[in-house]
């Protein structure tokens, strides 16, 4: 019989996160939860999971001690899913460079040395798998969340090259995209806004913030569902089984309309410009 996977899983406070915590654990997988705040995590302890303070945004090194403290808690690690993340809404010129820089620190940087501190010992086992919780936003410049579809479409990238050096180890990426799924991901919580500066966004600050609160607690997914697909997919059950390794996972169907749409968009636009961008070929 084989050994349960070990999964650590970052920002497993609430939504995504705590649903990839429920759903391993019901699997049969080990569970180590992680959070910026451990006490806002305890309750995983009665599932099951082991605990561990996180913050993805931490130094390099402070991480790389992490990763040894949570590979020494089960003696491997076999999962990595780096779901940690928030949104920062603003328009571009209403937005700061601090903000933009903070944006980029947790989903992007602090993503990728979450990584860097585990890539080591996956490496050396020859085996592994990283999840990326991306979004549909990397697909869509949505107005006032520049700042976060940029962050989701750098990691997207970043998760694409990742891939192709690590493949030769034995290690998988797994980049997942949700569309809207009912978290408290647009809570005050979670989330950080701008301070208006000019009456000329007045109309589309009010209209995006209008159209997101009416959105939360209605959104289209439902996390346990995602998260039962994501666990089915690494371990190759379910509808899952036999399929080849998606390079990306589209999680809800907002999320497949939007990027197929982005997709059809993309070939016209490429079909009507086409003989003028060759032109410029030597």
């Amino acid at each position: 019989m084989s050994s349960p996977q070990i999964w650590l899983i970052t920002g497993t406070s609430s939504g995504l996160g705590a649903a990839f915590v429920k759903a391993v654990i019901a699997r049969g997988g080990k569970v180590i939860a992680t959070a910026r705040n451990v006490d806002s995590i305890l309750h995983l302890k009665a599932l099951g999971a082991e605990t561990l303070q996180l913050d993805v945004s931490s130094s390099q090194e402070e991480l790389n001690k992490k990763a040894q403290e949570a590979i020494s808690i089960h003696g491997k690690i076999d999962v990595l899913v780096n779901n940690a993340g928030y949104v920062q809404f603003g328009t571009v010129e209403e937005t700061t460079i601090e903000e933009w820089n903070q944006q980029y620190q947790t989903n992007v940087f602090g993503t990728l040395n979450t990584t860097r501190a585990f890539l080591p010992h996956l490496r050396h086992n020859k085996s592994g798998t990283i999840i990326f919780n991306g979004s549909m936003a990397a697909w869509d410049g949505v107005p006032t969340a520049g700042a976060y579809c940029s962050s989701k479409a750098a990691l997207h990238y970043a998760v694409e090259s990742l891939s192709r050096e690590v493949a030769r180890f034995g290690i998988k990426t797994l980049l997942i995209e949700p569309g809207t799924f009912r978290t408290n991901f647009l809570s005050a919580q979670s989330q950080k806004r701008a301070v208006p500066k000019y009456n000329d966004y007045e109309e589309i600050n009010v209209a995006i913030s209008g159209e997101y609160d009416k959105l939360a607690g209605n959104q289209t997914g439902d996390p346990q569902k995602a998260a039962e697909l994501v666990v089915d997919v690494v371990k190759g059950e379910n509808g899952a089984g036999g399929r080849k390794w998606p390079s990306s996972l589209l999680l809800g169907s907002d999320a497949v309309d939007l990027i197929r749409k982005r997709c059809q968009e993309t070939l016209r636009e490429l079909d009507e410009w086409e003989v003028l961008s060759r032109s410029t070929d030597v």
